[in-house]
């Protein structure tokens, strides 16, 4: 009985890796290649930027921990501004909250209300990391010139803020419509 749970164990192992792996490549490939994107420094927005990392929690903290790391470096290979780069490595505060949530309470993927609670919260969560990780830049002078001409908390707090929970809350949904139809594959 004992080689059978480690059998289980490795295949669960293997899956898991397999699923990572394959997300955190549609990760780097998403900045790296999507179409529909718009920067307008500090803030960039590529439709779907997002859906790899909302998988990844749906699956597991060490998956949404590894696929952030791998769509961070998505976007440093892509050539973006380092600050949207840092602004990617602050995903790793949502993915962690988010998927430890969902750990504990994996029944919510399918109760409508709760989940627009959740990511809601979660979008608040992204946002708040995301301005967090953008004020040093903008008081430390390092964006460009014509960004200062919004002022602080039409840049900062509008764009970066506001418009990350839009953001956040639109991939979000992408990924529960993605991962519906995989979940029942993989089951």
């Amino acid at each position: 009985m004992k080689g059978s749970s480690q059998s289980l164990t490795a295949a669960y192992g293997v899956k898991l890796l397999t699923q990572t792996a394959l997300l955190c490549a549609i990760g780097i490939a998403i900045p790296m290649f999507m179409p529909i994107r718009v920067v307008i420094e500090p803030m960039s927005f590529t439709l779907a930027a997002h859906v790899a990392i909302f998988i990844a929690m749906f699956i597991s903290p060490t998956s949404a921990i590894a696929v952030t790391i791998g769509t961070t470096m998505g976007f440093f290979f892509a050539g973006f501004p380092i600050v949207v780069v840092f602004r990617a490595g602050s995903h790793i505060v949502y993915a962690i909250v988010g998927s430890l949530y969902l750990k504990r309470h994996p029944d919510l993927l399918d109760k409508k209300f709760q989940l627009i609670i959740f990511s809601f919260v979660i979008a608040v969560i992204h946002a708040i990391a995301e301005v967090a990780v953008v004020i040093p830049f903008y008081f430390g002078g390092t964006l460009p010139a014509g960004f200062y001409a919004r002022g602080f908390v039409m840049g900062i707090i509008i764009l970066v803020g506001v418009g990350t929970i839009v953001h956040s809350i639109v991939d979000f949904f992408i990924a529960r419509l993605i991962w519906r139809p995989l979940q029942k594959v993989a089951n």
